[in-house]
């Protein structure tokens, strides 16, 4: 079995090749079941963000396995394969674990220790779990990589600061508008990342906040997390006029087709009035050709990276440090990984033992008489299983522990001998 990662990043993608790609939260059970019925993937789990979408595979045969990940990217994007591949990364093994690590623990975001992909790793381990994609082998992946990202955030400060999307978009507007005090604000969306947007608004002195959502209760309970704060409620339906009466506008729906643009905002803007739209969702809320407009100034999230440049000096040496702690996490995983070639022999030594210990105990309970054995059975049953087990504990330990890879294997040849494994082999292969 080989781990392989198939994906695309605000590194290697733009914004609008990313929307295409993005996976809402309500087709990722499809998009798993989909992968999981591919002949050459084994397990699999899907992380799709703002700034990535990346799949992680299991598979016995690499090159297929890659492949039918690919066509699946195609498909549900809907660009050709020769678009497609441009914008790609794919990481084998070793280079996919610590890549995993690596985006757990914010070194691979945009903002470099950003919190939120922490939980968007968990997310995507439990959907995976849901729904059948995740394995054995995945399981101890995303354990690892969560366990990761926890001991980065814990060891190092390379969470202080302004570390997630939204408070680099409010440390822009800050930039552009200068005065967010006297600024009008509506935020389109109540989900997490309007939660922080409200957050980093208000620690920066903003008190003109309209929050626009859908559903009135999700917007209810954004406010609820903000106890003083005099917040603004309106429905989405009310999108127009309250853009209309603001001065910064921030977009963070779950909407896959654009809810403002060009022809909705060129009649509601008076010639002189000025706005600064701020779009943080992928797929985007906002239509470029607002740009078109004069009184328009909008920015996405590949425009946050000239903000999040000045925040990364700050944290590059804490970066390096965290680095030599996912090397530490890696060396874990390669240590289970390992293991894994160990597990036939063990299995096939305990099949082995734990026969010899059925035969042996039928025999003893036949000698000993009907009453006897039917009154002592439980207590004779419980004693045999624990000699088997003391006695297989310490080379099974042993064997899981070998590092030295020549060492391992001469060890399990050993047993394999001693034991004469191989006819178990034989015996559930009767013709080899």
């Amino acid at each position: 079995m080989n781990i392989a990662v198939v994906g695309l990043s605000h590194k290697t993608a733009p914004v609008e090749v990313r929307e295409k790609l993005s996976i809402a939260e309500d087709a990722k059970a499809a998009a798993i079941a989909q992968l999981c019925s591919c002949p050459h993937i084994d397990e699999v789990a899907v992380l799709s963000t703002c700034n990535r979408l990346e799949i992680y595979l299991v598979t016995s045969e690499t090159e297929n396995g890659i492949r039918e990940a690919i066509q699946f990217l195609s498909e549900h994007s809907g660009l050709p394969l020769y678009q497609l591949r441009q914008h790609l990364f794919i990481l084998l093994h070793q280079d996919a674990v610590m890549h995993l690590m690596r985006v757990a623990a914010g070194l691979d975001s945009l903002v470099i220790g950003e919190g939120q992909i922490l939980a968007q790793v968990k997310h995507t381990f439990k959907l995976g779990q849901q729904h059948k994609g995740v394995g054995v082998i995945l399981n101890r992946l995303f354990k690892q990589a969560i366990s990761a990202g926890k001991r980065v955030r814990e060891e190092t400060k390379i969470g202080t600061g302004a570390v997630s999307i939204s408070s680099a978009a409010v440390e822009l507007a800050q930039i552009k508008a200068a005065n967010l005090a006297a600024c009008r604000v509506a935020i389109l969306g109540a989900g997490k990342m309007s939660r922080l947007l409200v957050q980093h608004l208000l620690a920066k002195g903003a008190s003109q906040i309209t929050i626009l959502n859908r559903s009135p209760e999700r917007a209810k309970e954004l406010v609820a997390h903000f106890n003083g704060a005099n917040l603004h409620l309106h429905p989405l339906s009310e999108m127009i006029p309250v853009v209309a009466a603001s001065d910064l506008v921030f977009t963070s729906t779950a909407a896959t087709e654009p809810l403002l643009d060009r022809a909705k905002l060129e009649f509601i803007l008076e010639a002189q009035q000025s706005l600064m739209i701020f779009d943080i969702a992928v797929p985007r809320n906002v239509h470029s050709d607002v740009n078109q407009l004069s009184q328009v100034q909008a920015f996405n999230v590949d425009d946050l990276k000239a903000v999040v440049a000045q925040n990364q000096e700050s944290r590059r040496q804490m970066a390096i440090e965290a680095e030599s702690i996912l090397e530490d996490e890696l060396e874990g995983f390669d240590v289970w990984w390992r293991s894994l070639e160990t597990v036939p022999t063990i299995s096939s030594l305990r099949e082995k033992v734990e026969t010899i210990r059925a035969q042996e105990l039928e025999k003893a309970l036949s000698r000993l008489g009907t009453e006897f054995a039917d009154k002592h059975q439980e207590v004779i049953e419980a004693l045999t299983r624990g000699i088997v087990n003391k006695i297989l504990h310490d080379p099974m330990v042993q064997l899981r522990a070998q590092q030295d890879i020549e060492a391992r294997r001469k060890a399990m040849q050993a047993l394999q001998m001693l034991f004469n494994l191989n006819s178990i082999e034989n015996m559930a292969n009767p013709n080899t």
